[in-house]
């Protein structure tokens, strides 16, 4: 295998062989290719793109660049879902229960925040304890024992992709269909999973912006997760104002506690959890059809069971046993919390998502650095939904600061970035899509 001439052929837009996409794969987990080779590859895809069957084979080849996990002595469905990330997006700390509760096994690899996006993985760290980095045995006993397991990647699980990616970091090639397809998947298909959901955000506050571009992304996940074995669709969700009504760490692990205990009926997230606890049931064969599903998830909140699985998961994983009695024990408060008034009397009209995403990590609650340490106190909480009317002088949300500095800053950014109309605005669909 030549790399150059790898290179040289994607560049002028043919189509490259499963063979060659694997040698070249290889080669790169295996360390002998250059950064610039590196770099030449993923800027020569970005520009002429992939077929199908290309962004399969990278994809697997990817996947089995390192170790592949295998379930096969746990006798239940191996499901997980994938959110491409939002603001205030803490989806998967409530659905992994939920599926555990209705029978699904879900070893759930997640990432840290990226960009402006929050990262499950900082949320957890907020529970002292918790290890987000198990070994291979502690993992395998979580999913089995308790159904389910959320932790970080390894360096064992699809490594090829680290080092593609950390060079499509730096070289502008992060936004390629192929390309993050192909790193999306093939950590998922490491993880030795049955069926696969995937949350495709769309909005001011998600990596697509445009929900025809989501639809395409959305499009070619699907496509090319089923094109290599395992059930996938996806929903393509609203990221136009924060989905919980919290944004940060510590206080979206207390809004996952709120939900799973019953309190956050009605909203958008929960609209988002149920629909996405119902597609993995579907697809996983638990359940016959979607409303049948739903009805499942509704039943293992309503009877605690999903609290009862997350409380275990915790525990199994380094946490406080007694965490989901207790969790004002353990979860850091910040030093300052500021109510944030609604200037004028009217509706919540917009939101721009992003902007509270980037407030979060002003605050601290995020890293501009990889190497930065994050305060986990800190962020927002009792966020109004857009299409809530206010009276002046009305708290809309509360900031979690350091300092009063900072909780002065944060708020005069809340009411910068949210609009106040005189009538009762028209907001997207929640869900608006499916693939």
């Amino acid at each position: 295998m030549i790399p150059q001439e790898i290179i040289r052929r994607k560049r002028n837009g043919e189509t490259l062989s499963t063979e060659e996409i694997e040698a070249f794969i290889a080669a790169l987990a295996a360390g002998r290719l250059s950064e610039g080779q590196i770099g030449a590859f993923a800027m020569a895809v970005w520009f002429k793109g992939m077929t199908r069957a290309e962004t399969v084979a990278l994809t697997l080849s990817m996947a089995r660049s390192g170790d592949m996990l295998d379930w096969r002595d746990i006798d239940r469905p191996i499901a997980d879902k994938h959110s491409t990330g939002g603001v205030g997006d803490n989806v998967s700390l409530m659905l992994a229960p939920i599926a555990a509760a209705c029978g699904l096994a879900v070893p759930m690899i997640s990432g840290r925040g990226l960009g402006h996006t929050g990262g499950t993985l900082d949320k957890l760290e907020s529970i002292p304890g918790y290890g987000i980095t198990p070994d291979a045995a502690l993992f395998r006993k979580a999913v089995k024992d308790v159904g389910c397991a959320i932790i970080g990647q390894t360096g064992s699980l699809a490594p090829a992709d680290g080092r593609l990616y950390a060079v499509r970091d730096v070289t502008a090639t992060v936004d390629s269909v192929p390309l993050i397809t192909a790193s999306i998947l093939s950590k998922k298909l490491a993880a030795g999973l049955q069926t696969l959901v995937l949350d495709v955000k769309t909005g001011n506050g998600a990596f697509m912006t445009d929900h025809e571009e989501a639809m395409i992304l959305a499009a070619a996940l699907v496509e090319v997760a089923n094109g290599a074995g395992v059930k996938t669709s996806a929903l393509i969700t609203d990221m136009n104002q924060p989905l919980a009504d919290a944004a940060g760490n510590a206080v979206e692990i207390w809004n996952c506690l709120d939900f799973l205990a019953g309190k956050k009926s009605g909203t958008q997230l929960e609209e988002i959890v149920l629909a996405f606890a119902a597609e993995m049931l579907v697809s996983s064969g638990v359940s016959s059809s979607l409303p049948e599903g739903e009805a499942m998830a509704r039943n293992a909140l309503s009877l605690g069971r999903a609290a009862e699985a997350f409380g275990r998961m915790v525990s199994v994983l380094g946490g406080p046993a007694d965490f989901v009695e207790k969790p004002s024990k353990y979860l850091k408060a910040a030093a300052v919390q500021k109510t944030v008034l609604a200037p004028e009397s009217g509706w919540l009209s917009s939101c721009n998502a992003r902007d509270v995403g980037m407030a979060v990590i002003d605050l601290g609650g995020g890293r501009r650095h990889p190497s930065d340490k994050i305060d986990h106190s800190v962020g927002f909480s009792d966020l109004l939904p857009l299409g809530t009317q206010v009276e002046k002088g009305q708290p809309i949300a509360t900031v979690h600061a350091a300092d009063e500095t900072s909780a002065a800053k944060a708020a005069a950014g809340i009411l910068a970035t949210y609009r106040i109309a005189s009538g009762k605005p028209g907001l997207p669909a929640v869900i608006s899509g499916r693939v």
